[in-house]
C-alpha cells in the first residue's frame, strides 16, 4: 500500500465493462513528510474519499479484485482515508 493525497477527480461516460459507477480520483503519492513522490495516479474509490484528503491505496491485482468485475483494467484503487499519522523523523 501506498499513502497519497488525493489531487482531483477524472469524470468519463464511456468506460470499460467492470468499470461502470466506479468514481475516479487523482491521487498523488506521498512520502512520511507528506511531500509528493512518483507520479499521479487514477484510482477507483469505493469509499467516498475528496479532493484533499490523505489516502492509502494499493495497486495491481490487490486493487483489481476489489472491482465488481472479474478482470476490470483498474491498477489502482483506494482503500482506506487516513484519519491521521505520524512518522519518526528519518535522517540519513
Amino acid at each position: 500500500m501506498l499513502l497519497a493525497k488525493v489531487m482531483g477527480s477524472v469524470w468519463a461516460i464511456q468506460k470499460e465493462k467492470g468499470m461502470e459507477n466506479i468514481k475516479l480520483l487523482i491521487v498523488q503519492p506521498i512520502n512520511l513528510l507528506r511531500e509528493p513522490i512518483g507520479t499521479h495516479l487514477v484510482a477507483m474509490d469505493r469509499i467516498g474519499a475528496g479532493v484533499g484528503e490523505f489516502v492509502l491505496i494499493t495497486q495491481g491485482s490487490p486493487a483489481q479484485k476489489l472491482a465488481s468485475e472479474k478482470n476490470s483494467p483498474i491498477d489502482a484503487a483506494i482503500v482506506g482515508i487516513i484519519d491521521s499519522f505520524e512518522a519518526e523523523e528519518v535522517s540519513k
